[in-house]
């Protein structure tokens, strides 16, 4: 009876070892966010101003707006193509799992001394939302959020 006991209870350990060792992991944010992203929707304070594929857009140059954020050996740089269709290069970095901050950008974007910072308010695979932290000079003085996607 011991015997079947000791059987019973090795066989519950081994599958909860096999269960616990077969969870995906989650891959950290810094993996997960260096990607191509466009835009999907653009609002400038409360305001949509685009939709992709939308025939009423305010802004309708978003539709050539594009972050791309790699990462290759510990070396994160980042491409910005805004919706004026300026391109700025330069480093990104995260501030915890909530905020992007792309800097060393050149040429510098208006008032921003080189440096913009988003907060990430949601992030999968293939979509990312991120909210500037400073009111742009280029929009107007508005607190942009922008929902990006890859592809």
């Amino acid at each position: 009876m011991r015997k079947n006991y000791a059987l019973l209870w090795c066989s519950i350990v081994v599958l909860g070892l096999i269960t616990v060792g077969c969870k995906d992991k989650v891959k950290p944010v810094s993996e997960r966010i260096a990607k191509a992203w466009t835009a999907e929707s653009v609002k400038h304070g409360a305001t949509v101003v685009y939709t992709r594929g939308g025939s009423g857009n305010i802004e309708a140059a978003y539709s050539g707006f594009r972050l791309t954020l790699t990462n290759s050996n510990g070396t994160k740089t980042v491409s910005l193509t805004d919706v004026d269709a300026k391109t700025f290069t330069g480093t990104w970095d995260l501030e915890g799992d909530t905020k992007l901050i792309l800097k060393d950008l050149t040429p510098q974007p208006t008032g921003s001394g080189g440096t913009l910072e988003f907060t990430i308010s949601g992030l999968e695979d293939s979509k990312v939302v991120l909210t500037r932290l400073k009111a742009s000079p280029k929009t107007g003085g508005t607190i942009n959020e922008y929902t990006l996607t890859n592809p």
